[in-house]
This record gives structure tokens, sequence and C-alpha cells, in this order.
């Protein structure tokens, strides 16, 4: 089974895809995490991106798409992928598509976590005050920037999921084993 899990900063993704890491055997691909061990490990993409980054580029789809690719085809993907951070635009979407059929699998299932964004801001503070701070994004000003990015670039995905039907939606305002339970019954 291979999902996304979608929604605003802080809507709870990273905790709902360690749950469905534990309950369901899935992996969890961040790109960013997959930039960073490429580019530790030297890999060909990995000095591809590096050399990007360095000169302060976004590095681009098609070495994202390439790390995902080569990365789902490793064994513990073999149930199936959580993709976070990725796709953030409907080229990506479309890469991605193309990817997946290539290899004969499918986008099984699109998640957004639709939360309530003001009360995103105390859930923010909320971590802030409970990690110390350790995080860094974890502030307003922040919080306000990185809505704007998503609602830019990454919410226009969700028109893009509904037609193909592959979207659903759950309650994010929800406690977090509530979210979990819904998660599952989509999932089945």
């Amino acid at each position: 089974m291979n999902i996304i899990l979608f929604g605003a900063p802080g809507a709870g993704k990273g905790t709902q895809a360690e749950r469905l890491v534990a309950s369901r055997g899935l992996v969890q691909l961040s790109t960013g995490d997959m930039l960073r061990v490429a580019i530790a490990a030297g890999t060909e993409l990995g000095l591809r991106a590096k050399d990007i980054m360095d000169r302060g580029e976004l590095v681009s789809d098609d070495i994202i798409v390439g790390m995902i690719a080569a990365r789902i085809d490793d064994d513990d993907c073999a149930n199936g992928v959580i993709l976070d951070g990725f796709p953030r635009t409907v080229a990506q979407a479309n890469a991605l598509d193309e990817m997946l059929a290539s290899k004969g699998l499918t986008l099984d299932c699109v998640i957004e976590i639709k939360v309530d964004e003001a009360a995103l801001f105390a859930r923010i503070e909320n971590r802030a005050a409970e990690t110390g701070g350790a995080r860094s994004d974890d502030n307003a000003d922040t919080l306000r920037k990185r809505l704007a990015v998503y609602h830019e670039n990454t919410a226009p995905l969700l028109p893009y999921y509904a037609e193909k039907r592959v979207l659903q939606t759950v309650d994010g305002m929800n406690s977090i084993d509530d979210v979990a339970s819904q998660i599952d019954r989509i999932l089945g």
C-alpha cells in the first residue's frame, strides 16, 4: 500500500505516519531525510543534490523522483510506503504517477488531515513548550510562512488527487487516537 499524508504544517502528519509504520509495516519516505542520507553516503544522486544545494538552488524533481524510485525498490518497502514531503506540486505528482506506473505500482490513497488553522498556532505553541523549543520551526512567524507555502504550492494537489478518486479527508482536530482510527477505517 502506497499512501501520501497531506495537511498543513502541524496537522499531525508525522505522528500519524509513525503510527502507520508501526501498525502496518509501511516505510516512511521523507525526501528531506533521503537527501541527507544520499549526500552523506556519497551516492551519485547525493553528489548531484549536494552540488545543487551548495549553490542555494532547489533540488530538481527528477533527482527527487530518482531517489524515491531507487528507495522504493528496497526490500523493506515491499509492504508499501508513506510519502512525506513529496509531492509538493502538480508537476511532482505527475512525475510520481509516471514513476510508480513504470514499476507496476499505484498510489493507493491520499489522506488529508484537515485542521483548523487558527488552532494550529496553539498546537505549535504547545509542542514548543513540551519540547523546550527543540524544533526551530515551532513558532508563529515560521508557521505563517509555512502555511503560505502550503496554500500556494501543496494545497492545489488536493483537487488533483480528488479527481483521481484517491483523496480521503480526516478530521485532524480530533485526538491522535481518533485520527488514527479514521485513517485505519479508510485504509481498511
